[in-house]
């Protein structure tokens, strides 16, 4: 959401992130302490020195993004705000205010987010037709515009909208069926169903569409998928259903497999399983679709453990979840000969589940081709058909948070 003078704020947080993304660790950080200080040195049964205040502040100006230094700082903030009677509030509640404006990419998100909204999908997984929370949305529009092809996807925001009262204005194909065909610019186009709506979701075939788009609205975006860079709604289902399948998610161990250059969905997840403690990482993928850098890179400066691996049957033997991904035909244009290469090579049947853990579980973004067997649909580890219904109750989350907040 464009905005020229506020941020979403942080008051403990080492990320915090505006209306366009940008951070502000060191002023937020350094008010936030800075009051607290100067609250516990009013109080007469506490006695500050100079030398005191000064070390207190140098280290806020040393402010890193580091998390053991953030996790410091916090716990610091919190013994002060404590030490005065000052409630530790999360960094993205205002009132009753959700202070995330869009959705654009999972490294918004840090733990605390994550466990309000996964919170929310609980409460909507109980919303009952006729029931007052069934018109949480009403009056309340919201714009779909999917440039590129989308089933469970468009489907789900559609039904969440509904489900809680509001109403969906839909361009299924805005590639080929909007003023886009016609030459007008994404941000014409955001312009003007800004102010036919209160909210757009939208997919895009183009890598940071999605964030041209907020920096353009007034109202939220979320980003439904941009091209092969991220998809962070389904990051976050996807989060939520390990959670609700596996029971925890620190400690555990993921594969990702399949097409892991394009696939957008295990870009976010990735990006999201960094947040959690002692996870585990391996990518099996053929060697025209590995993981791209920027991603194991980013692991790596989080402390992930990553491995790659050319042996699925090893893998699934040793993981709690195994995510497969389509090999996406649409994202290799011409070179269809390095799409063959890539197909079939990596197969999920029942010689693989019978490799699995018992408690494991088999996840997938759908749609599927052939990288999982029918066979595989009646194992009770298979999920991703509830994971697929978990899309609706994430996004029943987001829209109530995003229009109307807690």
């Amino acid at each position: 959401m464009a905005s020229s003078a506020t941020f979403s704020t942080s008051s403990f947080h080492g990320t915090v992130f505006g209306s366009r993304g940008r951070s502000c660790h060191n002023e937020v950080m350094f008010n936030c302490l800075n009051l607290c200080f100067n609250q516990t040195c009013n109080m007469k049964s506490i006695s500050a020195s100079a030398d005191t205040q000064n070390s207190l502040l140098s280290s806020i100006r040393k402010w890193d993004k580091k998390q053991l230094v953030a996790r410091n700082l916090r716990k610091n903030s919190s013994i002060l705000c404590r030490a005065v009677g000052i409630e530790r509030k999360p960094w993205f509640i205002e009132g009753n205010k959700f202070l995330l404006d869009d959705v654009i990419e999972a490294q918004q998100f840090d733990r605390d987010t994550l466990n309000a909204i996964f919170e929310v999908a609980r409460e909507m997984e109980n919303v009952e037709k006729g029931s007052p929370e069934s018109q949480t949305l009403k009056g309340y529009l919201m714009a779909t515009l999917f440039y590129e092809p989308s089933t469970r996807t468009r489907l789900s925001f559609e039904s969440a909208m509904k489900r809680l009262g509001g109403e969906v204005l839909t361009t299924e194909n805005a590639r080929e069926f909007s003023s886009a065909a016609k030459g007008e610019t994404l941000e014409d186009t955001i312009r003007t169903v800004e102010g036919y709506s209160d909210i757009i979701v939208m997919r895009h075939f183009e890598s940071g569409a999605a964030r041209r788009a907020a920096a353009t609205a007034n109202i939220p975006i979320i980003n439904a998928g941009d091209g092969p860079g991220q998809h962070p709604t389904q990051a976050l289902l996807d989060v939520y259903t390990i959670q609700r399948e596996i029971g925890k998610l620190d400690g555990i161990k993921v594969a990702l497999v399949g097409d892991l250059a394009y696939g957008r969905t295990v870009r976010s997840l990735a990006y999201l399983l960094a947040k959690y403690q002692d996870v585990k990482i391996y990518f099996v993928s053929p060697d025209v679709v590995k993981m791209k850098d920027d991603i194991k890179d980013y692991l790596t400066s989080q402390g992930v453990d990553w491995e790659e691996s050319a042996d699925l049957l090893e893998v699934a033997s040793k993981c709690d979840v195994l995510y497969q991904t389509r090999i996406q035909r649409e994202r290799f244009g011409e070179r269809i000969d390095l799409y063959e290469e890539a197909r079939g090579k990596y197969i999920v049947d029942l010689e693989v589940t019978r490799a699995m853990q018992k408690h494991a579980v088999v996840m997938h973004p759908l749609p599927r081709l052939d990288e999982i067997t029918v066979d595989v649909d009646g194992d009770p580890r298979a999920a991703y058909f509830r994971q697929a219904k978990n899309g609706l109750y994430i996004r029943m989350a987001l829209l109530k948070l995003l229009l109307v907040g807690w």
